[in-house]
């Protein structure tokens, strides 16, 4: 054998050798130590006390933090409510200032017809004619109202209710109660249930009793 062939075989009887005695990493590796945060059974039970207060600290902090939320979302849904109201209110009433223009026009129609004598009707053809134009005005008119929910107070008869009318004058002597309404001025106008207008109005004024001027005198038998 020749001295190249003793070398390499040498190298190769070594390399063998070698490779058996160098551990295999692909089918031993090296296990890294437990990580306490991923066993949290048990970390607690490992943490010094201070680490155990700063925990206690945190979950305060996070209840803290949960009821502002809570008292936020709360509080925007109280603003939905709120804004939602009133939306509704202004669609509600848009048409409120309009109407206060247009009562004096149905007043105006009312004295119209109030002003014509019904005599003179039969009579006179074309008064009579000025008369159901006039009528079917305020008919429409009234019409226009009742969609607009506007409703007429017109409270003849009724108990006085200073919610709804406006007592101008008593009238005394009418057989009635004290307080009924005898007389309608001006009718009322009601939206919905948000008054336009008051109904101005005279009541009845009750009679003072009269006076028993003989005193009563109890007799002893």
């Amino acid at each position: 054998m020749s001295a190249q062939q003793e070398k390499n075989s040498a190298r190769n009887e070594s390399g063998e050798e070698t490779g058996a005695r160098q551990p295999d990493a692909a089918r031993d590796p090296i296990k890294p130590a437990a990580d306490p945060v991923d066993n949290p059974v048990n970390a607690g039970a490992d943490m010094p006390f201070e680490a155990l207060g700063d925990m206690s600290a945190l979950q305060a902090e996070v209840a803290a933090l949960k009821d502002q939320l809570l008292r936020a979302v709360a509080e925007t849904e109280n603003t939905r409510r709120r804004l939602t109201r009133e939306r509704d209110e202004t669609a509600k009433y848009a048409a409120a200032s309009f109407a206060k223009e247009m009562l004096d026009v149905a007043d105006n129609l009312h004295r119209a017809l109030a002003a014509i004598p019904a005599e003179a009707l039969g009579a006179d053809g074309s008064l009579q004619a000025l008369h159901e134009g006039v009528s079917a005005t305020e008919r429409q008119l009234d019409a226009a109202f009742t969609r607009q929910n506007i409703k007429r107070i017109w409270p003849e008869g009724e108990k006085f209710d200073s919610n709804l009318h406006q007592a101008m004058f008593e009238v005394p002597g009418t057989d009635k109660p004290s307080g009924t309404v005898v007389q309608v001025l001006q009718a009322g106008y009601v939206m919905h249930d948000r008054l336009l207008r008051p109904a101005l109005v005279g009541v009845a004024k009750g009679d003072p009793k009269p006076a028993n001027d003989t005193p009563h005198v109890d007799t002893v038998a």
